[in-house]
């Protein structure tokens, strides 16, 4: 996790503008309305946002490298054992399994079902027509910032 910025002369930036809060606030705003999409997404796949969350972050771990419970819990910034009860819930409903590491007995692997794969694909089809939807949006409003 990042350290919070120090504060001190040095660290002092500019008193931010009225564009500085307006493009702030659409910023946020749009990624409220994003999370809004994604969570009504969800449902209507019967699964939660935060079920959703975690196939997500299985399936694009970087470089498609295995899981591990610490890994997953970092990924969706929750605590080990949130995500260890996360991850039952998710086996019981099929969609997720655990696999002894091959290399190291203790770890224990995550991977997806077929039935997770199906739901993921889907919606990550609409989330990426939902992202494409509002990438002139979110893009007018980080050039105004980089602009500064």
């Amino acid at each position: 996790m990042k350290k919070p910025a120090k504060k001190g002369s040095a660290g002092r930036k500019r008193r931010p503008s009225q564009a500085d809060y307006e493009a702030l606030s659409q910023f946020r705003y749009l990624i409220r309305c994003f999370l809004e999409f994604s969570q009504n997404a969800a449902r209507a796949h019967g699964l939660t946002p935060r079920q959703h969350q975690a196939l997500l972050a299985i399936r694009g771990y970087p470089d498609g490298k295995p899981v591990a419970i610490g890994d997953l819990a970092e990924r969706l910034r929750i605590r080990h054992h949130t995500t260890v009860e996360l991850v039952d819930r998710l086996s019981e409903a099929g969609l997720v399994e655990r696999v002894i590491d091959p290399d190291d007995q203790r770890r224990v692997l995550l991977g997806l079902t077929n039935l997770a794969d199906r739901h993921l694909a889907g919606l990550s089809a609409a989330h990426l027509d939902e992202l494409s939807r509002i990438e002139p949006l979110l893009r007018q409003v980080l050039s105004r910032r980089a602009a500064r």
